[in-house]
């Protein structure tokens, strides 16, 4: 592609230099700049840009992409361009360089703070029993079922991998697009290259504020979607939810999901137990029967958004029905870990106040002798949440039993002295934990992970309920700034293979 072309799609305030040239590659880091590519100079909370363009030109390339240029000398052999936006332009160019690959097949966003990975699988399901090819992009990975899979670096990648990857999965024959769709990636404008079909919004409640300055400009990201993305494309958003509520006020033409009978879908004779979901959903495209193992009111949410996607994409009823019993278990949402002491293992990736306590009002509501909860709190994040997090799990467990999540490069024993003081506010009488037994109520703190989780799985006996909160489909943990191998679902089957032994609450090498 010629940089002339290029440079059409992304309406520069200023060009300077020729723009005769052809394009190697896009590139927002400096290092991977080759000859003939184009550099896009992006602002950062840590590092700018502009502070590498010199290396980018000694490197070859053939335009820079900028806000600005101040004190950057000039050059015959680069093209500098500049920009309102530098991550928009980056999306635009990024979606005109690999050919528009979100066109001429359906493409549907899930935003909001919990439910979407859970959301996405429900409509992949159900769009391959209509005989669709979707691809997903999504927090646990981006994929062509059947075909190929890249990790997941981010919920939503950067706007130029993005386009490579839809690219790449459309030439290998995806038919429809599914995407979680972060406030990140609104705020940073990644999917601004893609006009989406179909728009959903599943909730907000606290999280990312070690990002956003608070719930509004939490909420305003989220918008964007349905403000400035969505075109033509048909809204659904979840009634139920308070800042649902707020979207529908000012979307008139928006469609509802909700547990009223006033939304355009709704439960009618919807029974949620220990054995999953069943019954009827309702609404003016008629009813759908409902057969899901999954259990709680949070993923009967869940279930309803993927049934108003369906429908709107015209996919018949039976298909939808048949579609959700198809469904495999999402990966660390609430995932089954068996074991044979009776006891109902699940491992979530629950990981704010609000979820956290979504979860455990729903296993608290299920037949059980106990509930134990373990969970802790990532580091290098937003610490207000913390305290909430201590407070649901005190409130719904009979032991809550705290722990390190991804410390990253705070103090673990600092987070965890945060998550306990929460606790103790709470109201919760912190224990001994070299005194536990099968009656003890509380919450007790064990800084390394897999002692926690053994500790818990040596307690818990028949027709007890063990949850471990916080990562769910991870197989790391983020210890400083290395990554070591961890899986939670791992973990807990190990340690019901040693659940004869004598609870260790001792310390070890992982935290």
């Amino acid at each position: 592609m010629q940089l002339c072309e290029l440079i059409g799609a992304i309406h520069p305030i200023a060009v300077e230099g020729s723009t005769a040239g052809s394009i190697s590659a896009l590139v927002y880091d400096s290092r991977q700049v080759g000859e003939g590519a184009v550099f896009f100079a992006l602002p950062g909370s840590k590092t700018d840009g502009r502070n590498y363009i010199s290396q980018a030109i000694a490197a070859g390339a053939g335009a820079v992409v900028a806000s600005s240029f101040v004190g950057v000398a000039p050059t015959t052999d680069c093209c500098f361009i500049q920009v309102a936006n530098v991550r928009r332009a980056m999306a635009q160019a990024a979606a005109h360089y690999y050919g528009y690959p979100g066109k001429g097949i359906p493409v549907i966003g899930v935003t909001g703070t919990n439910g979407k990975t859970t959301t996405t699988y429900l409509v992949e399901a159900i769009l391959r029993t209509a005989g669709y090819n979707p691809a997903v992009f999504g927090t646990i990975a981006y994929r062509l079922a059947g075909t190929c899979s890249y990790e997941a670096t981010h919920t939503t990648p950067e706007s130029i991998e993005l386009m490579w990857m839809l690219a790449e999965f459309r030439r290998r024959g995806a038919d429809a697009l599914i995407m979680e769709v972060s406030s990140h990636a609104l705020e940073q404008h990644r999917v601004d290259g893609l006009v989406f079909d179909v728009a959903v919004f599943s909730n907000l409640t606290r999280d990312h504020l070690d990002y956003h300055a608070g719930l509004e400009d939490y909420f305003a990201s989220k918008s964007r979607l349905f403000t400035d993305l969505l075109g033509a494309g048909v809204a659904l958003i979840n009634a139920d939810d308070p800042y649902g509520q707020r979207l529908i006020a000012d979307i008139p033409a928006a469609l509802t999901f909700g547990q009223q009978p006033t939304c355009n879908l709704y439960p009618r004779q919807v029974v949620v137990g220990r054995d999953g979901i069943h019954g009827v959903f309702s609404g003016s495209r008629g009813d759908v029967q409902i057969d899901s193992p999954m259990i709680g009111d949070f993923n009967l949410s869940n279930l309803l958004a993927a049934v108003a996607i369906a429908q709107q994409l015209h996919i018949s009823n039976e298909q939808i029905t048949a579609g959700i019993s198809a469904a495999p278990q999402v990966p660390g949402r609430l995932e089954r870990v068996d074991n044979d002491g009776g006891v109902l293992a699940l491992v979530d990736y629950a990981h704010t106040g609000d979820a956290l306590e979504q979860v455990l009002k729903t296993l608290s509501g299920l037949e059980h002798r106990r509930l134990y909860t373990v969970v802790g709190c990532g580091g290098d994040r937003d610490p207000g949440k913390r305290p909430l997090m201590a407070a649901a799990a005190v409130k719904y467990s009979d032991l809550a039993i705290f722990t390190s999540d991804n410390p990253r490069t705070e103090d673990p024993l600092a987070i965890l002295q945060q998550i306990r003081a929460g606790a103790l506010a709470a109201g919760s009488c912190e224990l001994d934990p070299s005194a536990l037994n099968s009656a003890s109520n509380g919450f007790i703190v064990i800084p390394e992970r897999r002692s926690a989780i053994n500790c818990a799985a040596r307690l818990a006996g028949k027709g007890d309920l063990l949850l471990v909160a916080g990562k769910g489909h991870e197989d790391y943990q983020i210890l400083g700034t290395t990554r070591i191998h961890f899986d939670d679902r791992e973990e807990l089957q190990r340690a019901f293979g040693q659940a004869g032994a004598a609870c260790n609450c001792g310390g070890g090498s992982h935290v």
